[in-house]
């Protein structure tokens, strides 16, 4: 697998770190040794699976 660097200004950096703020709340989860390999083997990537997972337990919770 060849590896692609691209060069991002400082200006787009910014930008998206803004829109990130402004779009996302940033949750630092700490899991178990050994559960992202577990994940991983799944073929999602961890960020993925976590929020797939999430979205279907809040959609439980709607139903209730």
């Amino acid at each position: 697998m060849e590896v692609v660097k691209i060069t991002v200004s400082k200006a787009a950096q910014r930008a998206t770190e803004k829109y990130a703020k402004e779009n996302y709340d940033r949750i630092l989860v700490k899991f178990p040794k050994g559960t992202k390999e577990q994940i991983q083997a799944t073929g999602e990537t961890v960020n993925g699976f976590i929020n797939k997972a999430v979205a279907e337990r809040l959609e439980k919770q709607a139903e209730k």
